[in-house]
């Protein structure tokens, strides 16, 4: 029965969607599987809840401008020049030869011409949404192979923008070659003007722009969900993806020092507005007309789950990258898109497939959607069973990684959190004596200023425990807060527990009873400034009274 309720389908999904992601964290099975399920359960094929629901789309658009928009945050430009090439290489060379292997496939399991050629498109893309899903939560956007594989998402996704618009000018019939070859100069000088706007604004307005909301927090973040939606409608309207506009949107600001901050609060809207995103995905299969394709579909899935990694690693390692990186970066291709069955939808419209091949597709689908999840979930594992066999996809020297200087992690022996008198004093000495340091504050003019100064500095709140995940904790030493609130302490504490330091804690307190708290709680090393300095002063009068005989201060 359809639920007419908005109120009562919205409280229907979310509930389902509970019991379904307690299920799978008892049996220990990834959330994005589960959500999927949900909503198949809640789609036409089962309880018809979820039919059509265009306030379900609406959230899952944004949930999708979002969840690309932190993605584009990450990217600042140094990135983008470092990754571009091997992410265009790898984006069109992958969907090169899947397309070509797959159309080769299609016709040998009996597939009519256009419909092997739609399959073995639709075999090309992956799914940017649900990998940088998985790779955000296993903190693995900011990594090499993370940001390869994002970048060769983005050069997918303009393919399949570019394919689609091919697909519907040959499908109008006519002038096909005119109409095509227009569209085509259209998009080419419409993507021309959106980057020039994006470099204008990352130049002249945002900067200023941000510096003067980080004041209210609030209102940054109001700011930011707007970009981000207002990017994602101008890559719409300009007939690029909700995608490419939210990502841009996100690289026009991750120049800027407010990145961190901005990334870390979104987290928990993104992740409760993509739930709509999984549930409409599950509720566009069609699982009636899956029925007669279990054979085709399966060796379409294994071509994609295995073929499409051991293409991009090839690609990976003639261009002089480790078989790590490839092998990590080449498991994200390894399903297809949601853009697969639009493109599979836009064929039925158009008369080129009948209703077996788009069933055809969805259930490739489904099943390399499902199995990628674990790949990319348990990608260390699986690399250690099988590194002794890659030893193919690498040159003797992968000079692409020691020319480039990547790194997987950041660098850093103390994080100092707190800029005030006491922080940028400390931050002063600790620069001064060779110390590699990272700050963090919220002030943004104490940010300004000390970047102006040569410091590492991001803007943040200690008070975001995913403010604390995005630092780089496994290479520092130290962690130093200098605020002096008992319940910042405490918060910073639990939330460096939770990510696993293995590193020492100092904390600053203004009494020597909060002060043993603090070291009951945790603390490797509590500093009680006022008191500190007291007894310094006094330990220096007292020394130079005992070496001066006439008791002066030297």
């Amino acid at each position: 029965m359809l639920i007419e309720n908005l109120f009562v389908q919205i409280g229907a999904i979310l509930g389902l969607s509970v019991v379904g992601g307690a299920l799978a964290l008892w049996l220990r099975q990834p959330l994005i599987v589960a959500f999927i399920a949900v909503g198949i359960a809640l789609g036409p094929s089962a309880l018809n809840v979820v039919n059509q629901s265009h306030e379900v789309e609406l959230f899952a658009s944004l949930g999708i401008a979002l969840l690309l928009f932190v993605v584009g945050l990450k990217l600042d430009l140094h990135i983008i020049r470092t990754v571009g090439p091997v992410a265009l290489a790898s984006g069109l060379g992958q969907v090169l030869f899947t397309s070509v292997i797959g159309y080769v496939i299609g016709l040998l399991l009996g597939l009519s011409p256009v419909a092997a050629l739609y399959v073995a498109v639709a075999l090309t893309f992956s799914s940017t949404i649900i990998i940088v899903k998985l790779l955000s939560d296993k903190r693995e956007v900011d990594s090499l192979h993370g940001r390869i594989a994002v970048g060769f998402l983005i050069v997918q996704d303009i393919v399949v923008v570019l394919v689609m618009i091919g697909l519907t000018a040959f499908g109008q019939g006519g002038s096909e070659e005119l109409s095509l070859g227009w569209e085509a100069l259209k998009i080419l000088l419409k993507g021309g003007l959106m980057l020039l706007a994006v470099a204008l604004l990352m130049r002249y307005l945002l900067p200023w722009l941000l510096h003067r909301l980080a004041h209210s927090a609030e209102l940054l973040m109001l700011f930011a969900i707007a970009w981000a939606v207002l990017g994602a409608i101008a890559g719409d309207l300009l007939g690029f993806s909700k995608e490419v506009g939210a990502f841009l949107a996100g690289v026009s600001i991750a120049s800027t020092v407010y990145r961190e901050q901005v990334a870390a609060r979104l987290v928990s809207l993104r992740d409760f507005l993509l739930l709509f995103f999984f549930i409409e995905l599950g509720a566009s299969l069609d699982l009636g007309a899956m029925g007669g394709q279990l054979g085709a579909a399966a060796v379409f899935s294994l071509f994609v789950l295995i073929g499409n990694p051991l293409i991009v690693m090839a690609i990976m390692g003639y261009m002089g990258y480790r078989k790590r990186t490839g092998f990590l970066a080449g498991l994200t291709v390894a399903q297809i898109s949601e853009f697969s069955l639009i493109l599979a939808a836009l064929g039925l419209s158009l008369g080129h497939l009948d209703q077996a091949s788009v069933g055809l597709i969805t259930l490739v689908g489904l099943i390399t959607i499902s199995v990628s999840t674990y790949m990319i979930l348990y990608s260390h594992p699986l690399y250690e069973r099988l590194a002794p066999y890659l030893s193919g996809f690498e040159r003797k020297v992968a000079h692409r990684e020691q020319d480039d200087g990547l790194q997987d992690e950041g660098q850093a022996d103390i994080l100092l959190i707190g800029l005030g008198r006491f922080g940028a004093a400390m931050a002063q000495s600790l620069r001064a004596r060779g110390c590699r340091l990272l700050a963090v504050d919220f002030n943004p003019d104490a940010v300004q200023r000390h970047l102006r100064d040569g410091y590492a500095v991001h803007y943040g709140d200690a008070e975001d425990p995913e403010l604390i995940a995005s630092l780089p904790l496994q290479q520092s030493k130290w962690v130093v807060s200098t605020l002096r609130d008992r319940s910042l302490n405490n918060m910073l504490l639990h939330a460096l527990q939770q990510q696993g330091y293995k590193g020492r804690v100092a904390l600053s307190t203004t009494s020597r009873l909060e002060a043993e708290h603090l070291r009951q709680a945790g603390a490797d090393l509590v500093l009680v400034p006022y008191a500190d300095a007291a007894r310094e002063a006094a330990d220096r009068l007292f020394e130079s009274l005992n070496a001066s005989p006439e008791g002066q201060l030297r």
